[in-house]
């Protein structure tokens, strides 16, 4: 079952996106109908919202006065903090209900628009955030939804700001155009990323870089590692001892493979091959690769059980993930994190790597005779990364 967590701000168009993603197919849970019903009238919900907050916020009929509540809390963060203390557990018990019977082959798309603010991308395979100015927002929320525009700008200034959205958005959907627009917007997202992950996800297949392809430096790559290191470490718990980004697109201005490299440290390498242990990776999207069980020894450091290793891909088809699993301490482990620091740290080898990098790439048909190709180099530089750490 394929996890998507779907956000986005208030009058950004989520709600519009999640209907179509129902269309192709999806199953959505929708955090906004589970909020209404857990403070149905009659419900416990109901009661403590009305301790709290008093007879104000409940109407005629004895429900609740949605519009009362909303100016309240949308003013007031100690107020919203305490609403939330009252129905985010009623909802995470609903919504983790209704991913339990969601079918085995299942996308399930959780329509959630506290996403960010909650810290939640790790619960999900794949976050997809749609995305509109403020301005353009605040337009919708006055003239489609009847808002003042106090009450718009206030519900928006509550919220994340864009920036810390596309921090946690593997997929940004924009959406200040037509609805044409984002409809094929949102098709293009299933059929080529949502769809094919989940069939993945399925059968334990990895997505691959068809071939070695150099590409300038991408500033997102950080973030992008950071969102896998945190649903690594959310899969792993204390199996991992660290998880840490390295390789290539750990290197400010290095130009590299659009690939991440990820490396977790365990106590012994026998935890990575327990069966624990590799379900919870296939199950977050990382499934093991089997035949790869070692890096290359260095000649200064020949055993090749300093090297061994477990790998794992990512089963995301628009991002291709390397994971290399090593017990923390051995040569294998140390060396990927001197590295990378080494070439932090020295503008004239990061631009001599590159160089050769783009060199090898030009010539190789694949990634795995580029890989092969790259081997004398790192015996070479070996040597200059242990004196630079030695010093």
């Amino acid at each position: 079952m394929l996890r998507v967590g779907l956000s986005g701000g208030i009058g950004s168009g989520k709600s519009t996106v999640a209907r179509r993603l129902a269309e192709l197919g999806a199953v959505v849970v929708d955090a906004d109908v589970m909020a209404r019903e857990v403070v149905d009238l009659g419900t416990p919900g109901l009661q403590e919202v009305r301790k709290r907050f008093g007879v104000e916020v409940i109407g005629a009929d004895g429900g609740l006065d949605r519009a009362a509540l909303g100016r309240l809390v949308f003013t007031d963060a100690a107020a919203r903090k305490d609403l939330e203390s009252i129905i985010h557990p009623l909802i995470a018990a609903r919504t983790r209900q209704s991913f339990a019977e969601a079918p085995r082959e299942a996308v399930v798309v959780h329509d959630i628009p506290l996403l960010v603010e909650l810290d939640r991308a790790a619960d999900y395979h794949l976050t997809v955030i749609v995305g509109a100015s403020e301005q353009v927002r605040q337009e919708r929320l006055v003239g489609d939804r009847g808002m003042s525009r106090e009450d718009a700008l206030s519900r928006i200034a509550a919220q994340a700001t864009d920036a810390q959205r596309r921090a946690a958005a593997d997929v940004w959907i924009p959406n200040e155009g037509s609805r044409a627009a984002l409809t094929a917007a949102v098709d293009d997202c299933w059929s080529l990323r949502i769809a094919p992950f989940n069939d993945n996800l399925l059968t334990g297949a990895r997505s691959h870089l068809p071939a070695p392809v150099i590409e300038a430096y991408d500033g997102t790559w950080p973030a992008q590692a950071a969102r896998l290191t945190a649903r690594i470490g959310a899969a792993l718990g204390e199996r991992a001892v660290d998880i840490a980004h390295i390789g290539s697109t750990s290197v400010p201005g290095l130009a590299a493979k659009n690939v991440i490299d990820l490396q977790v440290g365990v106590r012994r390498l026998a935890d990575a091959d327990d069966a624990g242990f590799v379900e919870a990776m296939a199950a977050q999207g990382f499934p093991r690769v089997a035949h790869i069980t070692s890096d290359s020894p260095k000649a200064s450091m020949p055993d090749p059980a300093a090297w061994a290793k477990r790998f794992h891909g990512s089963a995301d088809p628009g991002r291709v993930v390397h994971v290399h699993v090593r017990e923390a301490g051995s040569a294998g482990q140390r060396f990927a994190l001197l590295f990378r620091d080494w070439l932090r740290d020295n503008p004239a080898e990061r631009a001599a790597y590159e160089q050769e990098k783009r060199r090898l790439a030009a010539q190789s048909s694949s990634t795995t005779e580029y890989a092969a190709a790259k081997e004398p180099w790192f015996d070479d530089a070996f040597a200059r990364v242990e004196a630079w750490a030695r010093r």
